[in-house]
C-alpha cells in the first residue's frame, strides 16, 4: 500500500510538470484590462507576455468622451426643463431655440453619440455639419474628440518606443485639457502602460475571441 501509494503521489507530481511545461510553451497572451485576469494569466503562464489588447485601451477613452457628452446634455436638459417651467408661470408658450440645422441643444447632444466615436473622415456631409455645430457650441467636447482621436492615432506606430514617447506625451496632455473623466482613463493606462506598450511588439489582438464572445452572448 505504501509503495502504491509512493507511485500515485510520483504520477501525480509528473502530472503537474508535464502542464506547467505545457503552460510555458505559451508565448503571449492578449487580455483586457482586468486586474484579476492579469493576476491569473501571470500566475498560469509565467513565460508568456502580456499584452492589453488596443481595443480595450481605446474603449475607455471612448467612454470618458461619451461620459463628457451626456453630462452636457444632461445640463441642457435641466435648462429646458427650467425654461419651460418659467413659460408656463408667465403665461407663455415655450419656444425652444434652434441651431442652423434645426436641432435643440438636446438633440445635438443626443445625435452626435454616433458621430463622435467616428473619425472625421468617415462623417457624411449631414454629420459634418452636426458635427462643426456641436463642437462651436461646446468646445470641451471638440477637446475630449481630439484627445481620443490622438490616442487612436498612437496605434498606427509599428515601433514600440516610438509608441511609448508619443503614449508619455498623451498622458501628460490629459493634465493640460482638464477633463476631469480622462483623469481616471490615464491613471488606468499609467499603471498597465508596460502591458499596453506590448502590444508594439507583434500588434496581438483578441478580437476574433471577443467576436465569438458576443455571438455566444447574443445566442444565450
Amino acid at each position: 500500500n505504501k509503495e502504491e501509494g509512493y507511485k500515485l503521489v510520483l504520477l501525480t507530481k509528473e502530472k503537474k510538470l508535464k502542464k506547467q511545461l505545457q503552460r510555458k510553451k505559451v508565448k503571449e497572451i492578449t487580455l483586457d484590462m482586468a486586474n484579476n485576469m492579469e493576476l491569473a494569466a501571470r500566475m498560469s503562464f509565467p513565460e508568456a507576455i502580456l499584452t492589453t489588447d488596443h481595443f480595450h485601451v481605446i474603449k475607455l477613452a471612448m467612454e470618458a468622451m461619451q461620459h463628457v457628452r451626456v453630462k452636457l446634455r444632461w445640463e441642457e436638459l435641466d435648462k429646458e426643463n427650467n425654461a419651460i417651467k418659467l413659460a408656463k408661470e408667465s403665461g407663455k408658450k415655450y419656444i425652444p431655440i434652434l441651431h442652423h440645422n434645426e436641432d435643440t441643444s438636446k438633440q445635438l447632444l443626443a445625435r452626435s453619440r454616433y458621430i463622435v466615436a467616428k473619425r472625421r473622415d468617415e462623417w457624411t456631409p449631414n454629420q459634418t455639419e452636426r458635427a462643426e455645430i456641436l463642437f462651436k457650441t461646446y468646445p470641451v467636447l471638440l477637446k475630449a474628440y481630439n484627445h481620443v482621436m490622438q490616442l487612436r492615432g498612437i496605434y498606427k506606430n509599428t515601433a514600440k518606443e516610438k509608441a511609448k514617447a508619443e503614449m508619455i506625451e498623451w498622458l501628460d496632455e490629459t493634465k493640460k485639457i482638464e477633463i476631469k473623466e480622462f483623469r481616471t482613463v490615464a491613471y488606468t493606462i499609467k499603471t498597465k502602460i508596460q502591458t499596453i506598450l506590448n502590444y508594439f511588439q507583434n500588434r496581438s489582438t483578441n478580437a476574433n475571441a471577443e467576436s465569438f464572445n458576443a455571438k455566444i452572448r447574443l445566442f444565450r
